[in-house]
């Protein structure tokens, strides 16, 4: 296996969850008695270039189809998140009627709604048909496939006054050739940017159940230097988010577009990266026994309320939980009664491998239980907010990751 970017042979081993089923792949009940496939899902690190990827054992156009099951939409708090970025870009860099943003992976038009409220023209480059469809009942249109310089050479050439991609970048097998599309569709002054979980906060706080087949790459502000410099892209600019457990949001331009002065911030991050160690095989050392002290405490916890006769479920079908139930071997009919998500594209279907039903939220009310695992994390305060009820009988939310913590 070599590395995606370099092309660098990779030995370096830096997390291994063995063999889990795609994270978003959800079951449909009439197939409860067919078999999944399973496949290897082993991280490595590019001692050359740094970059943290999985191999493309599953192919992108398997995970990515027509029966994808995330909807952007269901989550208050990234819609809001989402508003305020349409706010901040177009005040920031001033588009208007004649301009046109182009988001990369644009689901069903949960950020282009807001630029489109604003009269600014619109485009969603998205591979999942049943998300664009409802983009495009939102009066969004979309080019319904996957983004790379085939794409941007033959539709977008040159056109994009902003290209957004949130959570996307993570999830290309070919970066290189995806990057070199931004570098097409953009116009001379144009600008991109991309937000993606930050690969130190993962390290920092044990945040392996984001590991899944979906997330080909596992990025850091050091690795994606060389990713965009090799298309002719070049950083102006870089934010930390706290989105999805800490993320950065970058900011590039054309090399040759000299309009645009380069914030301290890029050099500031790049120095905090080395700092830590980046760069050097000693950072991406241990992190696997971490992740099994996480799994142990976690299966711990299962076993007691088990023996205690508490009832436990989980809130949110994500794929993050979907990560973590697979490591821990956790079945249905076994320590975890049901999954709840708020999404009807989830709801009466399984988790893949664990085969756990998933119902409406409102299953809790019914059925009272003693702890409420929260398997997204990362909209713990959503969700523990908007589900405060359980109080009322003396439940408990429950999150496994960095450690496990009752809430």
């Amino acid at each position: 296996m070599n590395c995606r970017h370099c092309n660098h042979s990779l030995t370096k081993v830096f997390c291994d969850l063995q063999t889990c089923p795609p994270s978003n792949a959800m079951v449909k009940p009439e197939l409860v008695n067919h078999p999944e496939t399973y496949f290897p899902l082993k991280v490595y690190v590019c001692e050359q270039c740094w970059l943290v990827q999985v191999d493309e054992i599953e192919r992108a156009d398997a995970i990515f189809n027509d029966e994808y099951t995330y909807f952007s939409s269901y989550s208050s708090s990234w819609l809001a998140h989402a508003k305020k970025y349409a706010d901040e870009m177009t005040s920031r860099l001033g588009f208007n009627e004649n301009s046109l943003i182009v988001e990369i992976a644009s689901n069903d038009g949960y950020l282009l709604q807001y630029f489109k409220e604003k009269n600014i023209p619109v485009l969603g480059v998205e591979p999942t048909a049943n998300t664009a469809k409802v983009a495009r009942e939102k009066g969004i249109d979309c080019i319904v496939d996957f983004f790379g310089s085939a794409i941007a050479s033959e539709r977008l050439l040159g056109k994009a006054d902003l290209i957004v991609g949130n959570n996307v970048l993570a999830h290309v097998p070919d970066i290189n050739d995806f990057v070199k599309g931004v570098k097409i569709a953009l116009k001379p002054n144009g600008v991109n940017t991309f937000e993606f979980p930050h690969l130190c906060k993962l390290v920092e706080f044990n945040q392996f159940d984001t590991i899944y087949h979906e997330h080909f790459s596992y990025l850091s502000l050091t690795a994606l230097k060389s990713v965009f410099e090799k298309q002719g892209l070049e950083f102006f600019d870089v934010q930390e988010l706290p989105t999805h457990g800490g993320s950065l949001r970058i900011f590039t331009k054309h090399i040759e577009d000299e309009s645009k002065e380069i914030s301290p911030s890029v050099a500031a991050m790049l120095q905090k990266e080395k700092e830590l160690g980046v760069d050097t095989l000693t950072y991406y050392s241990g992190f696997q026994e971490k992740v099994d002290e996480i799994r142990n405490e976690f299966l711990s916890f299962l076993l007691q309320a088990k023996k205690e006769d508490k009832k436990v479920v989980g809130y949110g079908a994500a794929a993050k939980g979907n990560t973590l139930l697979n490591y821990c071997g956790v079945k249905a009919n076994d320590l975890i009664d049901y999954v709840v998500d708020a999404s009807p594209y989830k709801q009466n279907k399984l988790l893949p491998g664990s085969r756990i039903p998933v119902y409406h939220p409102d299953k809790i009310k019914e059925t009272k239980p003693d702890y409420v695992v929260i398997f997204p994390w990362n909209l713990k305060d959503e969700i523990s907010v908007q589900h405060n009820y359980i109080n009322e009988w003396g439940g408990h939310f429950v999150t496994a990751i960095p450690n496990l913590h009752i809430l």
